[in-house]
């Protein structure tokens, strides 16, 4: 078998995770359209309570990301896995049981503790090799994006036809799955492996705050998430009272998506490939401002709001993929994992924060004060990544070291003058060598033949 072709094992890690990672992603995202219209006939539900309901799922999941990624390396990914999936899962129970707005904040509070998704992501470092890890990586990238999309037209179509409750009680069924998937499906791994790449470093949190431009970068995805909730506590209602009812609400989220994923592949391989990473980044944050102008004038005219929409879908998917593309190409070496995690918390906060806001607004101004608000936002965020320099276009790979080789004091610096290295860091109580590449100059396959010979 081709060494860069994946193993059997490693096919069921990376379809299983994905799944599982995909079917608790579902669950969060059926809610976000349909909360706002439907969860006004709850019991002592305001505008500004259901913001909270959405948002309070973003602040669980900052506070418990980061700890259940460190946990999940003393008692086992797998064992992690499935107690945050029951946890989500007796979230989902709550809020399918109750009639009260206070019970679906309780439960969306619980669905939010249950977070996974540092444990997936070292999981699947511990079940594939180094070679195949990115197409792993990649692949839950990719079902992270279709799952926001089937989402978003899923909910409205299974709330309207058997209401909220419903719709809980399905996201509870599908995370009941998820855990079938991972102990049936997903693989147990024979060792389990330290990856600084996939996984949070203790006492690593200093050097990542301290970096500017991954501040700048978490800044970035802190008001991405604020004006997605934010305007998703509006949109709804303002669609109904523009006319076009609830029920049809997915066809708008079904146009909307699959037009933005056909036109946002050819500006992400712009971005790449002709490396204007910035000058994309900075354009969707304006098509992002546009987006929220839009919205605010639109008043009640349809059309006019489809467009908005549209226009905030193309953008948002776009940043969707190349910011963890930046994250990756900033963070220092041996470090990308704990960039990563303090970029997943940053993301979640925002949740957190876009829902509260835009409750509270939306409860006390109206909805064009929303809007206002998330276009003042944006503004703020043009200017400072208009400070943002171009990133380095570089790839993190970790190559695994002989103890011989481990031990040799010169090995980083001897590393660091092969061609499109940027910088190494030896660790060798972990037998690896972290590097920031240039794939254009040099690959995986000549650096392990130049450590190998080392």
């Amino acid at each position: 078998m081709n060494d860069n072709q994946m193993t059997r094992q490693e096919s069921r890690a990376t379809w299983g995770l994905g799944t599982v990672f995909s079917l608790r992603m579902l669950g969060m995202f059926m809610v976000l359209p349909v909360l706002t219209t439907y969860g006004m006939s709850l019991a002592g539900a305001s505008e500004t309570l259901i913001g909270i309901a959405i948002g309070i799922y973003g602040l669980a999941q900052a506070i418990f990301q980061i700890p259940f990624g460190l946990l999940s390396d003393r008692i086992g990914r797998k064992p992690l896995i499935v107690f945050g999936l029951l946890i989500f899962t007796a979230g989902s129970v709550i809020a399918a049981s109750t009639h009260s707005i206070w019970g679906v904040i309780i439960g969306r509070a619980l669905q939010g503790s249950g977070a996974i998704a540092a444990a997936v992501m070292a999981l699947m470092s511990d079940l594939t090799r180094e070679q195949n890890r990115t197409k792993a990586m990649a692949f839950i990238g990719i079902s992270f994006g279709i799952t926001f999309a089937i989402a978003m037209v899923l909910g409205p179509i299974i709330t309207h036809a058997w209401g909220l409750h419903a719709l809980f009680w399905a996201i509870a069924v599908l995370t009941l799955c998820g855990i079938v998937i991972t102990l049936t499906v997903v693989p147990s791994p024979a060792t389990h492996l330290l990856n600084r790449e996939s996984s949070v470093v203790k006492g690593s949190f200093g050097k990542v705050l301290t970096n500017g431009k991954l501040l700048k970068l978490n800044f970035g995805i802190l008001c991405l998430h604020i004006l997605l909730m934010s305007s998703f506590v509006v949109l709804p209602q303002v669609m109904e009272k523009a006319g076009f009812p609830p029920s049809e609400h997915w066809r708008v989220y079904l146009v909307t998506m699959l037009t933005s994923f056909v036109a946002v592949i050819p500006v992400i391989i712009y971005a790449e490939k002709k490396r204007h990473m910035k000058q994309v980044f900075m354009g969707c944050v304006a098509v992002l401002l546009l987006a929220e102008l839009v919205l605010w004038a639109a008043g009640l005219h349809l059309w006019a709001i489809i467009t908005g929409i549209q226009l905030f879908f193309l953008a948002f998917n776009v940043m969707e993929a190349i910011l963890p593309s930046l994250i990756s190409k900033e963070s220092p070496a041996g470090y990308k994992g704990t960039a990563m995690g303090l970029y997943s918390t940053s993301q979640f906060i925002g949740v957190a924060i876009g829902g509260s806001l835009g409750g509270f607004i939306f409860g006390h101004a109206g909805a064009g004060a929303v809007f206002m608000a998330c276009a003042a936002i944006a503004v703020v965020w043009f200017f400072v990544s208009a400070t943002m320099s171009e990133p380095p276009y570089v790839s993190s790979l970790r190559i695994t070291l002989s103890e011989d080789v481990a031990k040799d004091a010169t090995l980083a610096t001897r590393m660091k003058s092969q061609p499109g290295v940027a910088d190494v860091v030896v660790v060798a109580e972990e037998l690896s060598a972290y590097v920031k590449v240039d794939t254009k100059q040099t690959n995986r396959q000549a650096l392990e033949a130049f450590v190998s010979q080392a």
